[in-house]
């Protein structure tokens, strides 16, 4: 199906011990009146300009068409390295049907099948080995994943955050499909963004499905999620749902109030109501009014980052987590059983993960989950970070 790939799709690739990064784009199309084509092919133009070397893939089974000459023009015109792929040549004996593209002018023509892996190897042994040895560096920046319903102001906010178009903007819902990967530079600093396809609520159809999927994948690779919220459109049940996805896998979290140049005191008043009725079992993450628009927030959005990551990667001493425990009235939580907690450890950071020694276990309920993250929190703060607690039954003394 023509027109899945719109977004740049960044891929770091490790090849017989040559690592680079693959730029898939969106496919280029001249019809006119479109905009959106227009904009896909602008996101090409820019990969191109990024790249060391050029992929062209052309579809082989179609033959040449002029649509490819009019690419091959725009190309050689780049002065990069050029590797023409004739691609869906799904057997041997069909090589033969790639020499048509020698027409384009390029003297690296290589028959592939990408769905059944004939000539990638060729072709990829040739574009590894032309490469430029990069100077090997860890990548120690905090990911920040931008999530949100479709068209909350997710690929705006990242656009005004980079100073430049990294991702298309449009105002038909559901336009990034993709995660998008990005570093921000800030004061000095930088951050590891990933933009993604809005989350819906139906699998309407499979793109927005892979979307969310996604979506999901990027949550799973990321630090702190920023979760958009529609201003306007106040607390819907599928932020609620957002929000716990980036919840159970274990990531920061700031709420961002998008578009708030938009509303009216009588909006405000609603939203405030919403956000104390429907996202009371987060009332230890912070929310940060913006404009995706004009920018307003975007100071606080950074400066509430910093303060997250440092309460994601806190380490309690356990002289403060055995004070913890002593000071701890476990008799006001009520229980028909006689609960004794003989001691915690904190077993990890990112998120702070605690592990409860506890007689007896039948006790352990989710109620008493709440009232122990009550109290850590109270104790130690924790805010913008969720807070996991296991539970090992106490040895009998």
């Amino acid at each position: 199906m023509p027109g899945i790939t719109r977004d740049r799709k960044y891929v770091e690739v490790e090849w017989f011990g040559k690592d680079f990064i693959l730029i898939d784009t969106g496919g280029f199309e001249f019809e006119k009146g479109e905009s959106m084509s227009s904009m896909i092919a602008d996101q090409a133009r820019i990969s191109v300009e990024e790249a060391e070397a050029v992929i062209f893939i052309v579809d082989a089974r179609e033959g040449l068409h002029p649509y490819d000459e009019e690419i091959a023009d725009l190309l050689r015109k780049s002065s990069k390295k050029i590797y023409l792929a004739a691609n869906k040549l799904d057997t041997e004996d069909k090589k033969d049907e790639a020499a048509a593209f020698y027409k384009l002018g390029f003297d690296n023509l290589f028959p592939i099948s990408a769905s059944h892996g004939l000539g990638v190897n060729e072709l990829f042994d040739e574009v590894s080995a032309q490469l430029p040895e990069a100077k090997e560096k860890t990548d120690d920046r905090t990911s920040i994943a931008l999530v949100g319903r479709p068209n909350s102001g997710k690929s705006s906010l990242l656009n005004k955050l980079l100073g430049q178009d990294r991702v298309i903007v449009s105002e038909t819902p559901g336009t990034t499909r993709d995660a998008i990967d990005s570093v921000v530079t800030y004061e000095g600093r930088e951050w590891r963004f990933i933009d993604t396809a809005g989350l819906r609520r139906k699998k309407v159809e499979d793109i927005e499905y892979y979307g969310t999927v996604r979506t999901l994948e990027a949550l799973d690779r990321a630090d702190i999620a920023l979760v958009m919220i529609d201003a306007v459109e106040s607390v819907t049940e599928q932020d609620k749902r957002i929000i716990d996805y980036a919840v159970s896998r274990g990531c920061g979290i700031a709420l961002l109030l998008n578009k708030w140049d938009l509303v009216d005191e009588e909006q405000i008043l609603k939203l405030e109501k919403d956000v104390d009725r429907k996202l009371h079992f987060i009332d230890y993450v912070p929310i940060i009014d913006v404009s995706a628009k004009t920018g307003k927030g975007i100071k606080k959005v950074f400066k509430q980052i910093k303060e997250i990551e440092v309460e994601f990667s806190k380490t309690i001493k356990t002289s403060e987590l055995n004070k913890f425990i002593r000071n701890l009235d476990i008799n006001r939580f009520p229980s028909k059983h006689n609960i004794r907690i003989g001691y915690v450890n904190q077993l990890a950071t990112k998120p702070p993960k605690f592990l409860f020694f506890i007689k007896p276990v039948e006790a352990v309920n989710t109620r008493l989950t709440s009232f122990l993250e009550g109290h850590l929190r109270q104790a130690f703060g924790f805010n913008g970070t969720p807070v996991k607690i296991l539970y090992k039954e106490k040895k009998k003394t």
